[in-house]
């Protein structure tokens, strides 16, 4: 009898949570976080895993011109609009994936819009949570540990991983940046498509040992204070931040 009321104040329920607020990166929460992060700090090195177009790398330099950004897009049509987007002298671009090993992957995207933001490692993604005919590259990977110790790059202020799926595969990339505490904190988004890569939010609880967890809201965010399936496991459209315990922040 109150099926649709109840639907309703779910969904509601939701929104307040910090879930399904996808309409833009202020309503996600996303360029509230950057700011407040990002104010005042100094030698900011920043990872963009899944940089797109470029919308999140140009919205770190807005909140922090003097920092150093690497981005990661491994779709050659969307990274060739990426480098038509961001040309600075603190902004390196680089047409690679990021994984748990170096290598190569097949990445997948729509065969009739091929380079949108929805391309993925994970063919499941393509043909089953959007019901479309799928078109595949083949993609370089590498892994963040190895392209760390490359550059030389000691700190990373934010890691923020978008990738469709694959946010456990880079995480497990940067086990011994994570657990050398090297991270300030990681930014990443958990979905429907973690379903296709068969990963849970427990999965990414587990993998940050020594961080304090949080869902973004559209002016501020919300503690994760423990480990709950009931209101942690929900496939739906989130941003969340993982920022480590000796890392002061307001």
């Amino acid at each position: 009898m109150f099926y649709k009321l109840n639907r309703l104040l779910y969904r509601c329920s939701l929104s307040g949570l910090g879930i399904l607020n996808y309409e833009s990166s202020k309503v996600s929460g996303e360029d509230v976080f950057l700011v407040k992060f990002l104010k005042g700090k100094g030698d900011v090195v920043v990872f963009d895993v899944g940089a797109n177009i470029g919308s999140y790398t140009r919205a770190i330099h807005n909140a922090s011109r003097n920092a150093r950004i690497y981005a990661f897009e491994p779709h050659p049509a969307t990274y060739k609009k990426l480098c038509e987007n961001i040309c600075d002298n603190n902004i390196e671009l680089l047409n690679v994936a990021v994984g748990d090993a170096a290598g190569s992957l097949s990445l997948y995207d729509y065969e009739l819009n091929d380079g949108s933001s929805h391309a993925s490692l994970y063919k499941d993604v393509i043909e089953n949570i959007h019901k479309a005919k799928a078109i595949s590259h083949d993609v370089e990977v590498i892994c963040l540990d190895q392209f760390s110790t490359m550059r030389a790059i000691e700190k990373i202020t934010l890691l923020k991983i978008d990738t469709e799926g694959h946010e456990l595969a880079v995480l497990k990339g940067a086990g011994e940046l994570i657990g050398g505490g090297r991270i300030d904190a990681i930014h990443f988004e958990f979905n429907e498509m973690n379903v296709s890569s068969r990963t849970f939010f427990r999965d990414f609880w587990n993998s940050m040992p020594g961080y304090n967890f949080y869902r973004l809201l559209p002016n501020g965010m919300v503690e994760i204070d423990s480990y709950s399936p009931l209101f942690c496991e929900i496939f739906a459209y989130q941003n969340v931040v993982a920022i480590r315990e000796d890392v002061s922040f307001v």
